[in-house]
């Protein structure tokens, strides 16, 4: 019989912050885990590294090329319109509170996240014997149906407003949004800073009354914590997921009677790096027809969409690709802060193409899913140009990148994404793009970009899983086949 299975998402746990968590004695819990179990710190993220990808990439084992959520804001083509899932309050703002929140809540599950993937839910939820729950995460697509709480004056007035009812695993507990079953546990609608206090509650609930088989437990005031404070100011935040951890396991008797009955698997979305200046994509883009937040204007030529320490640029006009393409890149290239900017080529059998200016000029490397190059996860390239631009090192025909992780296969599969921009970005380590609020988190942290500073999270599982060296490189990818082979089922 399979155990019980946790995984606990801690947004933005930075592996060396982890370390140095436990290192004080301020994590006990993970400690304990770490010691009984698994550990990697090299796990890396999806590109663009922004939550609302690396949480679909969590939950669907594939990356944004298969899963289809391309950033945090994009540009809806079909509908003519930009998609914010709230980068910032003023961005939110400046696209419509509504809208926002109904792309948000809604939206990004029951129609931009692809029908061609199925959820870890889904999967679960499809074998008819596994009671699956979760408590507010980005991602919660399942096979049940929920209609929206109406327990409390807060909860009555967003069913006022929204009024919707969705689909998702078994129990669900959505920032009081959703909630199915009464329990002691409020969120203040998602308030930072109540989330985990709310997710172990429900959490807690949830073990003393055995009412699941696998929990998706999320825990993401680290990520908001960084974003103001820093990404080395994680250890308060660390210590705070830690305690409701803890918490979680009290009701078996503590962690090892918890792990009797349980596996647990902790990961990382993403990580986080200092942020010191900010980039102005609108500044930068004055002279082209850059299409305004909520109304069309004549002469609209391309969307922008910054990503916090990523970007992408959509070309309004199909037709006009070829013409427009290459001022985007060059306009890009010719910004401080840019690292790198990444497009299609016009191979007939496709080719990605990254750019970047460095010292003595623009560098140059293209390269495409074909080739006898293999990467540290055994997939295949060919690979040409200036390999030191993506860090990349060649040697008995494997090649491996430290500074962009999985570089190859995160971009091609941000690029293949259908919601994708024509152009995509990277900025350099120290830097954001300012959002459509004109928020940025300088003298705090953010994340975003290819480099390995926003890309290498914590993974670690205790009672399930293989050894941590079975793999060369893990990814988030990898955490959805972990799960459903806990119960037996084929990824």
């Amino acid at each position: 019989m399979s155990k019980k299975l946790v995984l606990a998402v801690i947004d933005a746990m930075k592996p060396a912050m982890l370390e140095r968590a436990v290192a004080t004695g301020r994590a006990p819990t993970l400690q304990a885990l770490m010691e009984r179990g698994e550990v990697v710190d090299s796990c890396v993220a999806a590109f663009p590294s922004v939550t609302p990808v690396c949480a679909a990439s969590i939950a669907t084992g594939t990356g944004p090329g298969e899963h289809d959520i391309p950033a945090m804001n994009w540009w809806h083509r079909e509908e003519e319109r930009y998609v914010e899932y709230g980068t910032s309050f003023g961005a939110s703002r400046a696209f419509g509170i509504r809208q926002s929140l109904t792309d948000t809540i809604y939206n990004m599950n029951l129609e931009h996240l692809s029908r061609d993937v199925e959820t870890v839910f889904e999967r679960l939820d499809d074998t008819g014997g596994v009671r699956t729950a979760g408590t507010t995460y980005l991602m919660y697509r399942g096979r049940h149906r929920h209609e929206p709480a109406v327990d409390t004056a807060l909860t009555r007035l967003a069913h006022a407003v929204f009024g919707l009812p969705t689909w998702g695993p078994k129990e669900l507990f959505y920032a009081d949004l959703f909630a199915s079953r009464r329990t002691p546990c409020r969120s203040q609608l998602g308030l930072p800073g109540v989330r985990d206090q709310h997710g172990g509650c429900v959490a807690e609930f949830l073990v003393q009354n055995d009412l699941f088989d696998f929990l998706l437990l999320s825990l993401p005031d680290n990520d908001t914590h960084s974003h103001k404070y820093g990404p080395f100011a994680q250890i308060d935040s660390l210590a705070a997921a830690d305690r409701q951890l803890a918490r979680m396991m009290e009701p078996a008797g503590g962690i090892d009677a918890f792990l009797e009955n349980h596996a647990i698997i902790i990961c990382s979305d993403h990580s986080q790096s200092k942020v010191e200046q900010e980039i102005d994509l609108f500044k930068a883009f004055d002279g082209f027809g850059v299409r305004a937040a909520q109304r069309p204007r004549p002469g609209d030529e391309i969307a922008v969409c910054p990503n916090s320490r990523a970007a992408q640029v959509y070309v309004l006009d199909r037709d006009q690709r070829r013409k427009v393409v290459p001022r985007i890149e060059r306009t890009l290239l010719a910004l401080d802060g840019v690292d790198l900017v990444m497009r299609m080529g016009d191979h007939p059998d496709g080719e990605a193409i990254v750019r970047g200016e460095r010292s003595r000029g623009v560098k140059e490397v293209r390269f495409a899913p074909r080739g006898d190059l293999t990467d540290a996860r055994g997939e295949h390239w060919s690979v040409e140009g200036d390999i030191d631009l993506l860090g990349l090192t060649i040697e008995d025909d494997r090649v491996r990148s430290a500074t962009y992780p999985d570089a190859l296969s995160r971009v091609w599969s941000a690029l293949r994404c259908r919601s994708s921009g024509e152009v995509l970005a990277s900025a350099r380590p120290g830097y954001e793009f300012r959002d459509w609020g004109g928020a940025h988190h300088v003298g705090g942290g953010s994340h975003g970009s290819l480099h390995a500073n926003d890309s290498f999270g914590s993974l670690l599982w205790a009672g399930t899983g293989p050894a941590a060296d079975s793999k060369e490189q893990w990814a988030l990818r990898d955490i959805t086949p972990m799960v459903l082979e806990n119960f037996g089922v084929s990824a």
